[in-house]
Formats: C-alpha cells, structure tokens, sequence
C-alpha cells in the first residue's frame, strides 16, 4: 500500500511539473529537459524567471540540476545570473536554459513580415536590440528604457559567458525557435568585470620570455569569445593555415577585417611600446600556445613576437608545417637577426602584392 502511494504521489508530481512546463514552454522542450533530470524533479530546481533573486533565495547544495524557462535575452544581468546559479550547484551539477540567438531572431523577423520590410524591421532590430546595449553612449539610454529584456544574443556570447561562469557545453538543440542548452558546472566563476566587449579590445598574449602582454586588436568576434578557444578546438579543430575551422565566433564585418588585416591595425601600438618586432611569430593565446611542442614553445619565447609572422612567406598548408615554418624562421634569426628579418619581410611582401595572398 505504501508503495502503491509513493508511486502515486510520484506520477503526481511529474504530471504538474509536466503541466508547468508545457504551458510556459511545449511538450517538446518537457521531452528534452526530463532526458536530464530523474523525473521526479526532487532534486531539481525548476523556475520561469528574469531575476536572479529567486535563485539566490534558493539553499546551496540541495540541487543537483538547475532549468530556467525563460530566456537569457530578457535577464539584464546575465553572468550575475548564470554565477548565482553556479553557486548553488556542485561540481558536476547541470543547469538548463534557452536563449534566441541572433540568426533564431533574423529567421523569425524575415519569415513574420513582408519581403523588403522585413529586412528594414530587421536591421532596425539589430541597431536597437545588438549594436546600442553594447556602445558605451547609449547602452544606459537602452537600458533605461527596456531594462535589458529582449536583448538580442549571439550563440557564440551566449556560449562565452556560459564559459566564463564556470559552465561547460553538454548538449545543445533547437526547439521550435529557441536554442536550448544543457551546461555542466566545472569551475567556479570567472567574474571577469572586463571581457573584450568594445571594438578595441586587449587580448593576453604569450611574449618574450613567456611573459603576458596585452595585444591591441580591432574586434572581429563577437563578445565573450575568448573562453571559447577550447570549445571550438574540441569541436572543429583546425584548418588550413592554422586557424579554426568553421569559427562561429567570427562576426560577418570580422571576416572582412581579417582578410585585409584591418584587425590588426592597433597592434602598432604594441610595436612602438616595445612588446612586439615588425618580423616575428605571432603572439599566441595560453590555449594556441599549448598546441605547441615544448621545444617550439621554448624557442618562441627567446624572442619578441612579431606583426608580420613568417607565414606569409612560407604559406604552409596545415598546422604541422606552420610549427615547421616558425622554427625554421626563428633558428635563422638566432643566427643573422637582421638578415632574416630582412628576407622574410621582403618575401611577404611579394607574396601579398603579386601573389595576392591574404589573411583567414
């Protein structure tokens, strides 16, 4: 008898939380979230809200899986949300969540409205919803008048302040039209109060003598982008030429400025500082710069990197031979620096000029 109303009570519960979860969301997204939890939902903190207060409120250590049914598009303070949910989960525990992306947002907007004025609502949106939260002038203007909800989102922010709070990528799927995503808590928080989030940002760097420098760049990727390094690796690993296949964190105006090097512009402030050389390697990200045999990375660390890096003289194919390329480079210039310098810069130049090569 006594099991016989365990069992009851437990076919009850699972069918208000099925109810709950339906009318605020679909019977898709009930059939995903209970792939993650014990469907009982005893152990599982299950909320619908735009404030970190009805986390805060909750005890640590009592839930071993977090679902929040509203999107991250309409919490004003995001990763101090995502931290107060990392705080009350153990190492291990999960937190589900849903967010429309940018392209979710562009697909809906272009589909709801008529051809030639969907793409005027479009960039509107974009303008009012992307570009002005983000600039320094109007983002409390912006702020003060939506107070942060409906804020439009790239998948690869999304992703990045997952990351930089501590989370990392379980699973991931479509639904309908919002992205879903299960998340592992690894690590405490971050709490960086300074991400490359303008469009000049400072990335740390690997220098001489293994020291970190802060590399002057224009930003070509969308914000929180540098926790996604080992993401992307994991998922894509490298292409030819050496960087990241099929990066998502690319933005479409950063593609252009990669090409023509525009990107790298301000990096002139760290050659007339002293950081860097006008020939040399290229400053490495801590996450690049393990990829490296230990021998390369001892012998990169001799010198000062460099703007132009012997790539583009040597235009190797794969990351085998740009690791070949740089060692052969830098045992020349530990002979004859000047000489070597000398030669690669000039055969980049040819390189670019007649052979038209350009950046990826």
């Amino acid at each position: 008898m006594k099991n016989d109303n365990a069992t009851y009570q437990t076919q009850h519960e699972t069918s208000i939380v099925r109810k709950l979860v339906v009318e605020q969301a679909n019977e898709q997204v009930y059939d995903y979230i209970i792939r993650y939890t014990d469907q009982r939902f005893k152990e599982t903190l299950l909320l619908a809200t735009t404030t970190r207060f009805n986390v805060e409120k909750q005890p640590r250590n009592t839930f071993t899986g977090i679902i929040n049914l509203k999107r991250l598009n309409d919490i004003r303070r995001i990763n101090k949300f995502l931290e107060a949910v990392n705080d009350k989960l153990p190492v291990g525990g999960l937190f589900i969540g849903c967010v429309e992306t940018n392209m979710l947002r562009k697909m809906r907007i272009l589909k709801k409205y008529p051809a030639g004025i969907n793409y005027f609502i479009y960039s509107f949106d974009f303008l009012w919803r992307r570009v002005m939260p983000k600039l320094k002038w109007t983002k409390q203007i912006y702020f003060l008048l939506t107070s942060g909800h409906n804020r439009l989102l790239s998948k690869a922010e999304t992703y990045g302040r997952l990351y930089s709070c501590g989370f990392s990528i379980e699973d991931e799927a479509r639904i309908r039209e919002l992205h879903y995503f299960v998340v592992k808590k690894v690590k405490e928080p971050a709490f960086d109060y300074h991400p490359t989030y303008g469009l000049f940002i400072q990335l740390n760097r690997i220098g001489k003598h293994g020291k970190m420098i802060k590399v002057r760049k224009l930003r070509t990727m969308h914000p929180y982008s540098e926790y996604l390094q080992g993401y992307v690796f994991d998922k894509n690993q490298l292409e030819e030429g050496g960087k990241f296949a099929n990066d998502f964190r690319l933005t479409t105006l950063g593609r252009i400025m990669r090409r023509y090097w525009i990107d790298e512009l301000p990096m002139l402030f760290n050659f007339f500082k002293g950081d860097m050389k006008l020939v040399g390697v290229r400053p490495l990200s801590p996450q690049y710069f393990s990829l490296y045999t230990k021998e390369l990375q001892d012998l990169r660390i001799r010198y000062k990197p460099g703007l132009i890096p012997p790539y583009y003289a040597d235009l190797p194919a794969n990351f085998e031979e740009i690791m070949e390329s740089e060692k052969r480079y830098l045992l020349a210039y530990e002979k004859n620096p000047i000489i070597t310098d000398l030669r690669y810069f000039f055969k980049t130049a040819y390189n670019i000029i007649f052979k038209k090569v350009r950046s990826k």
